[in-house]
C-alpha cells in the first residue's frame, strides 16, 4: 500500500538525492560569495574580476545543472556540466593532489 502511494514520488527524491550536494554547493557560493571570491584571487592571482566570473559560472554551472535534472529536461547534458563543474573544481580549488580529500 505504501508503495503505490509513494511510487510516483520516488523518482524526484531520487533525483534530489543525487544532486543535493551540487544545490548545496550552489547555494553556499551565493551565501558566501567575497569568501569564494577572495579565495580563488589569492591562490590564482587572476584579480577580482576573473575570479568573479569563475565563481559564478560555478555557481551558474550547478544550480542549472540541478534545475535541469530535476525538471528532466536535457538530463544527460546537465549531468555532462555537473561532471565537468567537478573537474573544473578539482583544478581551481587544488585539490587534485589531496589524497585525502580525494578519497573522501
Amino acid at each position: 500500500q505504501f508503495l503505490r502511494v509513494t511510487k510516483q514520488y520516488l523518482p524526484h527524491v531520487a533525483r534530489l538525492c543525487l544532486i543535493s550536494t551540487f544545490l548545496e554547493d550552489g547555494i553556499r557560493m551565493w551565501f558566501q560569495w567575497s569568501e569564494q571570491r577572495d579565495y580563488i584571487d589569492g591562490t590564482w592571482n587572476c584579480g577580482y574580476f576573473l575570479a568573479s566570473i569563475f565563481v559564478f559560472l560555478n555557481l551558474l554551472g550547478q544550480l542549472s545543472g540541478c534545475i535541469l535534472v530535476l525538471s528532466r529536461n536535457f538530463v544527460q547534458y546537465a549531468c555532462f556540466g555537473l561532471f565537468g563543474i567537478i573537474a573544473l573544481q578539482t583544478i581551481a580549488y587544488s585539490i587534485l593532489w589531496d589524497l585525502k580529500f580525494l578519497m573522501r
